[in-house]
């Protein structure tokens, strides 16, 4: 037995609740921008609708519900930096999604210490393993909400969380979104390589 939830008769809020309950876990894109008008402050918010959204040009994405302060610096001055959230700041990450009013700093507010990019205006997290510096690529509007696409410039990645090389998620240790007020940290990792067509088992 299924029970029918429809969009069109619920209210906005409800179904919000209802989608951010099952599209999970969401990765979480701390985003790192600066006012372009007095005070040229920098402000720093988690969004949990992000993705990566083309590879070459390397091009990631998240949605802005509503217009924020970070819709509104990137808007202006066409850069922002996507911070990983790792869960050991995940006090940090969480206060940082508080609604300050405009021009107060999240970084100074909850104490986080910043650095700064390569080559974008806005700093990174400085306790965050990796930081994508973005130049913004293109906007689209839908409904109520703005999907910004930022086109990757720089990666910065620290070098206590590579293998080979590589980053390891294991050492990431990202924080992921749930519902309600819920939170997501690393569990159970599975690994399982694709098989090519051609080794397919035959019938």
């Amino acid at each position: 037995m299924r029970i029918d939830f429809d969009p069109q008769t619920m209210e906005r809020a409800a179904f919000y609740r209802l989608l951010t309950s099952v599209v999970v876990p969401r990765p979480i894109a701390w985003v790192s921008t600066v006012s372009a008008v007095a005070p040229f402050g920098a402000n720093l918010a988690p969004h949990s609708f992000f993705s990566v959204a083309c590879v070459s040009p390397p091009v990631v994405q998240f949605t802005s519900v509503g217009r924020k302060d970070s819709l509104r610096n990137i808007e202006a001055t066409g850069q922002f930096v996507v911070n990983l959230a790792p869960e050991h700041l995940f006090e940090q990450v969480n206060a940082t999604g508080t609604d300050f009013p405009h021009g107060v700093s999240e970084f100074d507010a909850v104490g986080i210490a910043r650095e700064p990019s390569r080559l974008v205006k806005p700093p990174r997290v400085a306790a965050s393993p990796v930081a994508l510096e973005c130049e913004l690529h293109s906007t689209v509007l839908l409904g109520d909400s703005t999907v910004v696409f930022g086109r990757v410039v720089y990666a910065a990645v620290s070098d206590a969380v590579l293998v080979d090389g590589h980053p390891d998620v294991r050492k990431l240790r990202p924080l992921t979104r749930l519902g309600k007020d819920e939170w997501g940290t690393m569990g159970d990792i599975l690994e399982i390589s694709r098989i090519p067509f051609e080794d397919w088992p035959k019938n």
